[in-house]
């Protein structure tokens, strides 16, 4: 998914000196922003308090909408760089195109991974037979520097690992919960789970002491450490946790769990590219309005997106948090 912002902020983020080394509750609200021509989107991260958890540097949070009359997400063709991008759906489809010729429907609960490395541009919208409803999550993990110019890579997994429980099923999107891990490819400890909670269920999920965490409510409403969390907010809870008290209200709900090591790198993010310098970013945005190095999403029906001019005052570090 694309950050269609056509004046976008860059903004230096990353590394430890605003993740708390302790327990918190810092409860984050959705900025509303358009994504496309028909889908708007709750964005998470980020966002007003907080810019990363672990590696997850974006996070959108969108639906349920109702898009039996209309054509639902629209994302046209657009570029990547330094990043992975994570989709994910409790409702709908998704037909992904990419300039390696990965041409991939996503449903439900099935993890679609972009691995963008150098360069990848893709494509994404609802097929043209859609079902009525759309609501997903669509997120960003950074790439540690040491990986952040590997090959371009796509991955469709159709099942993943699943931990059970009493009043609670965990997916484990990527990394690894009590012993299931999925086989997602990652590049950073961390960590992500879609978690289905019973009504009324009451339970305590193990937790990486080292991992800063996150909560994302997908639906309905849950009691996370005690705090509310209704859908469409996050909770960052920091480090220090060891498991963590989950409880449902009277009806089911869905939560995201988002975690790992505290990033220590600072990066750069602008558009839809994750560098280290002005320079690096710049070049990638020429590269693409060139028709360089990003390659051609072939399939689409339709104009690719072009960059926004560039910020013309230099990048100011900013830290994690604002």
């Amino acid at each position: 998914m694309s950050n269609l912002d056509v004046h976008p902020a860059a903004t230096v983020v990353g590394g430890r000196e605003d993740v708390s080394a302790r327990p918190v509750h810092e409860l984050l609200t959705g900025k509303l922003v358009q994504l496309g021509e028909s889908t708007q989107v709750r964005r998470l991260l980020p966002t007003l308090g907080r810019r990363m958890v672990g590696a997850w540097c974006f996070v959108d949070h969108y639906g349920p909408d109702d898009i039996g009359d209309s054509t639902g997400m629209h994302v046209p063709p657009h570029p990547h760089t330094g990043l992975q991008t994570v989709s994910w759906l409790h409702d709908g489809e998704i037909l992904h195109r990419d300039s390696l010729g990965s041409v991939q429907t996503l449903r439900p609960y099935q993890l679609g991974l972009m691995t963008a490395g150098r360069a990848i541009a893709h494509a994404e919208v609802s097929p043209r037979e859609h079902p009525r409803l759309l609501h997903g999550a669509q997120l960003w993990v950074a790439l540690p520097d040491g990986h952040r110019n590997t090959a371009p890579n796509f991955e469709h997994h159709a099942t993943l690992p699943v931990v059970d429980a009493p009043g609670l099923r965990a997916t484990v999107i990527l990394g690894e919960v009590d012993g299931a891990a999925s086989p997602g490819t990652t590049f950073s400890p961390l960590v992500g789970a879609d978690l289905a909670l019973d009504a009324g269920a009451d339970v305590r999920l193990p937790l990486e002491p080292d991992f800063e965490y996150a909560v994302l409510a997908m639906s309905g409403e849950a009691d996370v450490d005690g705090v509310p969390v209704s859908a469409g907010s996050m909770l960052y809870l920091g480090c220090g946790r060891r498991e963590l008290p989950l409880r449902a209200a009277d009806t089911s709900s869905g939560l995201m769990l988002l975690g790992g090591e505290p990033f220590e790198e600072q990066i750069i993010m602008w558009w839809n590219f994750v560098g280290r310098t002005g320079d690096e970013i710049s070049a990638a945005r020429e590269a693409w309005m060139t028709g360089d190095r990003f390659g051609e999403v072939r399939g689409y029906d339709g104009d690719r997106l072009s960059a926004p001019q560039l910020p013309p005052t230099p990048l100011k570090p900013r830290g994690r948090v604002r």
